[in-house]
């Protein structure tokens, strides 16, 4: 039997403006456990704890393949694409549950 899975490609920020790309097959509880603290290491450090965008993807690798390349991009390019869907950097983890 064949199990199917939802992986996504997110981006955190934090209230100063620095972000965080990452990708899970489960977005509602990744979100949830960056906004508790539970994820040590950069989100925790600098307080990326606010969802401003994500994609879906049926492939773990391509989730991975488009994690890795929006991670290359400089800042600027990263912001354009949070902005085409999310002009305000609203929470988007509202919109989620």
């Amino acid at each position: 039997m064949k199990r199917e899975y939802n992986f996504y490609v997110y981006i955190m920020a934090s209230p100063s403006g620095t972000i965080y790309i990452g990708v899970t097959n489960n977005l509602l509880k990744r979100i949830a456990e960056h906004k508790e603290g539970k994820i040590k290491g950069f989100t925790q450090k600098y307080s990326c704890n606010k969802l401003v965008y994500y994609e879906y993807f049926e492939n773990v690798y391509d989730a991975i393949s488009r994690e890795k390349e929006i991670k290359k991009w400089r800042r600027e390019k990263k912001e354009n694409l949070i902005r085409q869907t999310n002009p305000h950097w609203n929470d988007l983890f509202k919109e989620l549950i």
